[in-house]
C-alpha cells in the first residue's frame, strides 16, 4: 500500500515538474506584472496624493495672502503653483483669488495675466467660465467694450448663461445699444431662478430701461409648466 502511494506521488511530482517546466517561466512573468502592476498603480496613487498636499498648501498662501492684502506674497505664491502644479484644480482657483486680489488693489494687468492664464489653462468649465466673466468686467471698466465681448464668445455651461447674458447687457448698455442690452438682459432674468437674489438686480436693470421685468416672467412661467390650459 506504501509502495503504491509512494509511485502515485512519485507521478504527481514528475507531472507538477512537467507543468512547471512548460509553463513556469510564463507563469512567473504574469506573477512579477501584476505584482508591478499593483505596486505601480499604488505609487501613482501615493504621488497624486503628495501632489495634492502640495498644491493645497500653496494655495493656502495665496489665500492668506489675499486676506492680508499682500499682493507681493499673492503673485510670489501664484507663480509658485502655477509652475509647480500648473495643471491642478488648486492652482486655478488660486489664480482666481490672486486676481481678485490684484483688482482691489489697482493691478489690472496682473489681474488680466491671472484671469487669462486660469481661462486658458484650465480644464474646468465653470473655473474657466468664472475667469472669462472677471476678464469681461476688467475690460469694461476700462472701456474695452469690444475686447470685453470678445470674454464672452462662445459657449458656457448652461448655470452660467444667465450671468452671461447679463454681462453682454452691461457691455451693450454701455455702448448706448439700448435695444440689444434689453434683450440680452432679458435673457438673463427669465434665465434665472426666480429665488435668486441677483435676479433682482437684473430686473432694476430692465425697469430702467423701460422694461416690465414681471411681463417677462409670465410667459416663462407657462413655458416652464408646459403651456397654459385650454
Amino acid at each position: 500500500m506504501a509502495n503504491n502511494l509512494d509511485l502515485e506521488e512519485q507521478e504527481q511530482l514528475d507531472e507538477l515538474k512537467h507543468f512547471w517546466n512548460e509553463y513556469g517561466n510564463l507563469i512567473t512573468w504574469v506573477v512579477i506584472l501584476v505584482f508591478g502592476a499593483i505596486a505601480a498603480w499604488t505609487g501613482w496613487q501615493r504621488w497624486q496624493a503628495s501632489q495634492a498636499a502640495q498644491a493645497a498648501a500653496l494655495y493656502d498662501e495665496v489665500d492668506r495672502a489675499a486676506q492680508a492684502g499682500d499682493t507681493e506674497r499673492v503673485q510670489r505664491a501664484f507663480a509658485d503653483i502655477k509652475d509647480k502644479f500648473g495643471s491642478t484644480t488648486y492652482a486655478q482657483q488660486a489664480g482666481l483669488v490672486a486676481a481678485k486680489t490684484l483688482v482691489e488693489k489697482g493691478n489690472t494687468d496682473g489681474a488680466k495675466a491671472a484671469l487669462v492664464w486660469v481661462a486658458d489653462k484650465s480644464s474646468d468649465d465653470g473655473l474657466q467660465a468664472l475667469a472669462h466673466l472677471r476678464l469681461s468686467a476688467i475690460l469694461m471698466d476700462a472701456k474695452a467694450y469690444d475686447e470685453a465681448s470678445k470674454q464672452l464668445a462662445g459657449e458656457f455651461p448652461k448655470d452660467f448663461e444667465p450671468l452671461v447674458a447679463d454681462r453682454r447687457g452691461d457691455i451693450l448698455s454701455l455702448q448706448g445699444k439700448k435695444a440689444e442690452a434689453k434683450a440680452e438682459y432679458a435673457k438673463a432674468y427669465t434665465g434665472l431662478d426666480e429665488r435668486n437674489e441677483y435676479r433682482r438686480l437684473v430686473e432694476f436693470k430692465l425697469n430702467a430701461l423701460g422694461v416690465d421685468a414681471q411681463k417677462l416672467a409670465a410667459p416663462a412661467a407657462t413655458a416652464a409648466s408646459g403651456g397654459a390650459k385650454p
